[in-house]
């Protein structure tokens, strides 16, 4: 063990652990959730980015020797490559507007830099984690901007997903376009329709929340990095605040700008608010998706079973042979969470209160949860449901010859009012009976 202390205290710590005493007061005060950081990796390799430019802005504005930025730079790349994550047990919630997130990374980046120097984990010599680590930089605009970093990687795993049950879905409205079956509206029977037209409206609506999402997150590539607590910049010299920015698109491989008003930025956090309001709106749109599936597949003999769902495992304890759609309702599952996220989220934006929204952290991380669910659960759905999904031909015939549809084209050939009394009249199973037969024809006289 090892000690080390600050104005609460001292502390021991395991001496060959990379964090220090400000990491372990935040897993002794702040945790609840059960959720580290160390499971959000891509956070962690986003703090690592904005930790190398913030030094290799230091350097150039003078703030300190090569030496150091050197030390701090490997360290840096070293976390980036996706080395040491377990060395971050902080809780992902916790208050103090994401104070534990910032001194966490700043330890370890403080003590790996030091091992490059021959010095012992703790000693903090020659690099500081505050002095050095966070040197020009506030909490508040290291998380800002890293959360949205971490928030874009992780929408190109989640694109792809969407990408794949596109073209999943297109293909199928592709293969069952010569199906004809019944529509429904107010789950009563209807028109017919063509299954691959009901399928391409499926595969529209994903298409289109895609784009809607892509535009969301588009806007996070403004950021605060410079601005340090409140906007202001006062702690971070002005050479450092004009290119700090352009030294991070230069290790992130992004494009990336400020904020047209830091004391906006630092404020409110709606465009993180508005991602994830894309992801609730794609998650109730996957939730109707998912719920049409299984009453489609409804049955097999006393629903609609209009479509056959693959069979992946056995539905049920009770019934021998029993098959449930067990795919989609994980999904509808996935999308319960991620609305759930959403709510956490949209709280956040409304509880930031004056300077500085101190819950933009807890914003982020359920966006993450969610981009990460349904990216998870939309790969499961696309190959093994989605691709194996076939048509029921001959129940479908069944229902487009039912009634309903049949009175339809009958209301196309004599008028609605003289289809309505003719049912009316002669009932159902007559009028049914007569219009198969051929045996109306439109009166021109309107009789």
């Amino acid at each position: 063990m090892r000690e080390e202390a600050d104005q609460f205290g001292t502390i021991e710590i395991s001496k060959d652990a990379l964090f220090g005493i400000q990491t372990l007061r935040t897993l002794q005060n702040l945790s609840f959730s059960g959720r580290t950081l160390s499971q959000y990796p891509t956070y962690i390799e986003s703090l690592a980015m904005v930790k190398k430019a913030a030094a290799l802005a230091n350097q150039e504005a003078g703030v300190f020797e090569e030496q150091i930025v050197n030390a701090i730079t490997q360290a840096c790349d070293s976390l980036i490559k996706g080395d040491h994550h377990e060395q971050f047990p902080i809780d992902i919630l916790h208050g103090g507007g994401g104070i534990g997130t910032n001194m966490n990374v700043n330890e370890v980046i403080a003590n790996l830099s030091n091992e490059l120097f021959g010095s012992l984990k703790g000693s903090y010599s020659p690099v500081h984690p505050a002095d050095h680590v966070n040197a020009s930089q506030s909490t508040s605009d290291v998380c800002h901007t890293a959360i949205r970093l971490a928030i874009m990687k992780s929408f190109k795993p989640l694109i792809s997903a969407l990408d794949q049950l596109f073209e999943a879905i297109k293909g199928k409205a592709d293969e069952f376009q010569d199906v004809t079956t019944i529509a429904r509206t107010c789950l009563q029977d209807g028109m017919r329709v063509q299954l691959g037209n009901t399928f391409r409206g499926y595969s529209q609506v994903i298409k289109r929340r895609l784009h809607s999402l892509e535009e969301a997150v588009t806007k996070l590539h403004s950021i605060n990095l410079g601005g340090t607590v409140i906007g202001s910049g006062v702690g971070a010299p002005n050479a450092y605040r004009d290119i700090v920015v352009s030294k991070l698109c230069e290790v992130s491989g992004i494009d990336l700008s400020h904020r047209e008003n830091l004391y906006d930025a630092a404020q409110n956090i709606d465009d993180l608010a508005r991602v994830s309001s894309e992801l609730r709106i794609l998650a109730s749109c996957l939730l109707k998706l998912a719920k049409d599936l299984r009453l489609l597949s409804s049955g097999p003999e006393a629903g609609f079973a209009e479509i056959h769902l693959p069979a992946v495992q056995a539905g049920s304890s009770f019934f021998p042979g029993k098959v449930n759609p067990v795919i989609p309702e994980t999904l509808i599952q996935c999308c319960f969470q991620v609305i759930g996220c959403d709510h956490v989220v949209q709280m956040t934006l409304e509880h930031g209160e004056l300077g500085l929204n101190v819950f933009e952290g807890a914003a982020g991380a359920n966006i993450l949860d969610a981009m990460m669910m349904l990216e998870k659960a939309l790969n499961t759905f696309t190959e093994k449901c989605i691709k194996g999904t076939e048509a029921n031909r001959k129940r479908c015939e069944e229902l487009a010859n039912s009634f309903i549809p049949l009175v339809v084209e009958l209301k196309e050939k004599i008028g609605y009012t003289a289809t309505a009394q003719l049912v009316k009249v002669n009932g159902k199973v007559e009028i049914k009976n007569i219009i198969q037969n051929g045996g109306i024809e439109r009166d021109t006289s309107n009789k």
